[in-house]
């Protein structure tokens, strides 16, 4: 299936999709690392259109994704029309990822990677493609230097493909999760230092569901201690105190095993427990 432009795209966003589908068809066979992310699901959109039968896409379950994103990249494999896997990784196991230390990321992806490894030199010896941008290499991402060292190639990174770009193509192709909000690793609502548990992140998963339930797809539950902190886009804040029963919340998250809950009234910053390490 190739996918026809629906919408208007710049000559600069043009030209990076035609980079894009060229890079790609270039590649005998592809295992696309598919976390369901807007990223990772136009570089499975295009390997699928490029390669057909010739792409897979694979999914890392564990832990520190939320189920509800994993019920989310099964159905956009399915509208894609790649052939989906899912493997399960362990890096809960992992001192160098359960510490929680700054390079956490590094252990996860590692541990991802040797899983992914494994799968795609049973399917012809596949080349393994994720969706890192190139935004992504300007900011604190310590699995970056894991994928690259497992042989990974960033087609988004390599084409310098930024996620505005990302997003304005992936809607001119009609792909219906184009303006899905980012939802990194769920760890990453847990201050470094502080010991990573499936028992937290499944609370963190849970929370952010039961807020995402109500109406608001933006959010982050930053698990600090037993308390759990609320952000919201700072514009959606005054809403949020309006639709959402404050006791219904209070109830739940208590039921979940946190033990105070607030709301951040900066408002949610992408990446705010690493305000400190970036500004070093």
């Amino acid at each position: 299936m190739f996918y026809s432009q629906l919408e208007f795209l710049t000559d600069s966003e043009q030209r990076q999709l035609k980079l894009l589908r060229e890079f790609i068809k270039d590649i005998n066979h592809a295992c696309v690392a598919f976390s369901g992310g807007v990223d990772s699901s136009l570089v499975a959109t295009i390997a699928q259109e490029q390669l057909g039968s010739k792409a897979f896409a694979v999914t890392g379950v564990s832990p520190s994704l939320a189920p509800y994103l994993l019920k989310q990249a099964r159905l956009q494999a399915d509208w894609i029309g790649i052939h989906h896997e899912e493997c399960q990784t362990n890096e809960i196991n992992e001192p160098n990822y359960f510490k929680n230390p700054q390079n956490r990321c590094f252990a996860c992806k590692q541990e991802l990677h040797k899983h992914l490894n494994q799968i795609a030199k049973k399917f012809h010896n596949s080349q393994v493609l994720d969706g890192v941008n190139h935004d992504d290499l300007h900011d604190f991402r310590p699995g970056i230097k894991a994928s690259n060292q497992a042989g990974v190639i960033s087609p988004l990174a390599e084409l310098k493909i930024n996620k505005k770009s990302i997003r304005s193509i992936s809607k001119s192709l009609g792909l219906p999760w184009w303006d899905k909000p980012a939802q990194p690793c769920l760890a990453s609502r847990i201050p470094f230092g502080e010991e990573i548990s499936a028992t937290r992140l499944a609370q963190i998963a849970l929370a952010e569901e039961w807020i995402i339930n109500q109406g608001f797809s933006k959010v982050r539950v930053r698990s600090q201690g037993l308390s759990a902190r609320i952000e919201l886009p700072a514009n959606e804040i005054d809403n949020f105190l309006k639709v959402v029963q404050r006791k219904k919340l209070i109830k739940y998250f208590l039921y979940l095993g946190f033990h105070s809950i607030s709301l951040d009234l900066e408002g949610f910053v992408s990446g705010k427990l690493i305000r400190d390490i970036k500004s070093t």
